[in-house]
C-alpha cells in the first residue's frame, strides 16, 4: 500500500530543521508511513540502516527508553559519525516530557527527526508552542474512497457500499468477513479509541461518554451545541449531563481526532457570517462501533 499523498508530503520536508509531526487517529497507519513506507524511501536513496534510528515507543521492549534521558542517551549514542542521521520515533507521547527530548534533538546538526503521535499532544496549536515553532505536521487520515478501490477487487459499487459500511481504517483490508470487520471495529472503539479517552482524561462514566459519541456519529453533519446535546439527552435518554461537561466531551473526542469541529460560513450583503460551529465525525465511518448491523 503506497499512501503516496502522504509519503511525499514527508518527503518534501526532508532537512527542513524541523521536527516532522505525524499525527491521526489510532490505527490509521502512522507507524506503516514512518517504519515502512518512509525507511524503504531512505533506503533507496542510499541511507543504511546505522545511519536509521527506529524506535517503537509503545512496544513493550523500549520500555526504558521512555524516560527521557534513557532516550536521549540512546540517540545520542547511536550517533557516531558526521554523516546524516534520521531518526523515527513511534507513538512518542510515551515518552515524559518528549518536548524537551526532541527540541534537544534539533541541536544536532546532522540529524533529522520524525515522529508519530496519537492525542491532543500532537494537534497544529501545540506543535507550535511545544515545539517553539520547529514543529512540521503531516496530519494522516484513514484510506480514502480511491485509495480503497485501488487495492480491493470488485465493481465500485460494491466497493462504495462496503466503504460506507466499513471506513477505510487500513487493516480492515486484510479481513475478509463482514462480521469480523464489525467485531475489529466494535473492539477499536471500545479496547482503543474509547479506554484512550476515559484514561487520559479520568473519566470514571464510560457509558455516557460512549452514549455521546454514538448519538454524534448518527448525527453526522447536523448543528449541535453543548446545550441543545445537555438537553437532548435529558429530554430522549433521561440522563443528566452538565453542558459543561458535554463540552468537554466534545473537545476530548477532537484530541483524539475521532471528530472534528465544522466551522459554518456563508456570505450576505456582502458581509461574512460565522455561526457556532457543528460538531462533525471523521471521515473513517466508525459510527457503528457498538451496535453494528451491516446492511
Amino acid at each position: 500500500m503506497e499512501r503516496k499523498l502522504y509519503l511525499d508530503k514527508i518527503i518534501r520536508k526532508k532537512h527542513n530543521g524541523m521536527i516532522k509531526v505525524i499525527t491521526g487517529i489510532r490505527r490509521c497507519g502512522k507507524s506503516y508511513l514512518l517504519f515502512n513506507l518512509f525507511y524503504n524511501h531512505l533506503k533507496e536513496c542510499g541511507v543504511d540502516d546505522i545511519h536509521i534510528i527506529k524506535i517503537a515507543l509503545d512496544d513493550r521492549i523500549n520500555i526504558k527508553l521512555r524516560d527521557p534521558d534513557e532516550l536521549c542517551s540512546y540517540v545520542h549514542a547511536k550517533i557516531t559519525d558526521n554523516k546524516m542521521y534520521y531518526i523515527l520515533l513511534d507513538e512518542v507521547q510515551f515518552v515524559k516530557d518528549f518536548e524537551d527530548v526532541l527540541n534537544s534533538f534539533l541541536h544536532i546538526q546532522n540529524a533529522d527527526t520524525y515522529v508519530t503521535g496519537s492525542n491532543a499532544k500532537f494537534l497544529s496549536k501545540d506543535i507550535i508552542t511545544e515545539f517553539r515553532g520547529r514543529g512540521d505536521e503531516v496530519h494522516l487520515f484513514p484510506l480514502s474512497f480511491s485509495e480503497f478501490a485501488k487495492y480491493s477487487s470488485g465493481d465500485k459499487y460494491s466497493l462504495w457500499k462496503e466503504y460506507l459500511n466499513f471506513g477505510g481504517l487500513p487493516k480492515l483490508m486484510e479481513i475478509e468477513s463482514e462480521e469480523d470487520k464489525s467485531n475489529y471495529l466494535k473492539n477499536i472503539f471500545t479496547e482503543t479509541y474509547l479506554k484512550d479517552i476515559l484514561e487520559r482524561n479520568d473519566i470514571r462514566n464510560s457509558e455516557e461518554l460512549a452514549e455521546l459519541l454514538d448519538y454524534l456519529a448518527s448525527s453526522v453533519g447536523s448543528l449541535v451545541t453543548a446545550k441543545k446535546l445537555s438537553d437532548t439527552f435529558k429530554s430522549v435518554k433521561k440522563i443528566n449531563i452538565h453542558p459543561e461537561t458535554v463540552k468537554n466531551y466534545l473537545e476530548y473526542f477532537e484530541d483524539s481526532f475521532l471528530m472534528s469541529y465544522c466551522q459554518l460560513l456563508w456570505i450576505e450583503k456582502k458581509c461574512l457570517f460565522i455561526r457556532q460551529p457543528s460538531f462533525v465525525h471523521r471521515p473513517q465511518k466508525l459510527y457503528f462501533w457498538r451496535q453494528v448491523q451491516v446492511v
